[in-house]
């Protein structure tokens, strides 16, 4: 295929418009979900109210018998799995979840009823809500979900896998979050949203599943870029053996992975969690309207996700040192989450990028 070909098709390509999804996220956004610590708590009540609208089922239980649900909507032949909070302090996907699920329970609109006529979509909104109710990465077992594909130690990478094979989905969508340390390379920008096609094997090979994946991965970057120009990175595909989307990807069932990093002044992650909406919309009325995933090879022109940012620089312009780096940690103290600010180098950095900078002149 020519490059004039390539542009052709990635012009034809077909975008949901930034009005439109303005328009849902401002009326569909979920208010009772705020901020970054989201538990089990905060969702229970809003997944019992669209049992008048679609299928809600508890599909198992934690470690510490808390419930997993799924919600299930549309009657299409194209399945779409998605799940989000597999890791549970990483919450923006979660949140992003409710929005789409207010959108495609209210809405009206024909791409919404093009989505629910062509495919049938399966959401876990939280996986690990024991990870989620204390705010840590692991499960209550401290066993890393994403990790944990291929052994299946834990109850939850069962009752992920279950739904899998039970399901047999032709699209997954896997949600995470990314520290704020990650920037776009190339740019001075952090990586509000990074991508991610996962390999099937070791040599990272370009099969007929991975190109799908990529296909829509573009999609939802050529949308992003009209948002937040040069703010969408490309995660490693570095092939991980244990990893739930290496080995999803490996059993033919075609997985992106959205995660969702930093916006300038938005740690509560709001403003992040529209871009994660729309890219999560665009990549499903993506699968919904297109069946030609020729497309691809775009997606290595997404700049890599890469470590460069701190969250608080001291400059010392007239000192004989050049500047101090900060790292917030993410606290859970008396029952609230705390940033807590810790010196992360001694060392003179040249230069360091960071979301908050403070100028010392004497």
């Amino acid at each position: 295929m020519s490059i004039f070909e390539v542009n052709i098709r990635i012009h034809f390509m077909a975008l949901l418009s930034i009005s439109l999804l303005e328009a849902f996220f401002k009326k569909e956004k979920e208010t009772a979900l705020f901020g970054r610590w989201i538990r089990f708590s905060d969702i229970a009540p809003l997944i019992h109210t669209y049992e008048k609208y679609t299928t809600v089922k508890q599909i198992g239980l934690s470690e510490q018998q808390r419930p997993i649900y799924s919600i299930q909507l549309g009657t299409g032949k194209k399945k779409i799995l998605v799940w989000s909070q597999m890791h549970g302090n990483e919450s923006t996907g979660t949140k992003s979840i409710f929005d789409l699920l207010n959108t495609l329970t209210q809405s009206s609109e024909a791409c919404v009823q093009q989505i629910l006529n062509t495919c049938t979509l399966q959401i876990i909104p939280m996986l690990n809500p024991d990870g989620a109710e204390v705010y840590t990465r692991v499960n209550s077992k401290k066993i890393d979900l994403n990790r944990d594909a291929v052994a299946r130690t834990a109850i939850e990478s069962k009752i992920l896998r279950h739904t899998l094979d039970s399901f047999q989905p032709d699209f997954c969508f896997n949600l995470h979050d990314q520290r704020t340390i990650f920037g776009v390379e190339g740019t001075s920008k952090p990586a509000t949203i990074s991508f991610l096609a996962p390999s099937e094997d070791v040599n990272r090979t370009l099969t007929a599943g991975r190109k799908q994946t990529m296909n829509i991965i573009v999609a939802m970057n050529n949308l992003l870029q009209k948002v937040i120009p040069n703010g969408v990175g490309r995660y490693t595909d570095e092939f991980y053996p244990t990893a739930t989307g290496d080995n999803f990807q490996k059993l033919g069932y075609n997985t992106i992975l959205i995660e969702a990093g930093h916006y300038p002044d938005d740690y509560e992650r709001e403003i992040t969690r529209k871009y994660h909406f729309y890219a999560l919309l665009q990549g499903i009325h993506h699968i919904v309207s297109n069946d030609d995933y020729a497309v691809y090879k775009p997606y290595f022109d997404i700049p890599n996700n890469i470590k460069n940012f701190y969250d608080v620089v001291h400059r010392y312009p007239n000192q004989n040192r050049s500047c101090d780096a900060y790292q917030y940690e993410e606290k859970i103290i008396k029952n609230t989450l705390v940033f807590d600010l810790q010196k992360v180098a001694e060392k003179q950095i040249e230069n360091p990028l960071s979301h908050n900078e403070i100028l010392f002149e004497a």
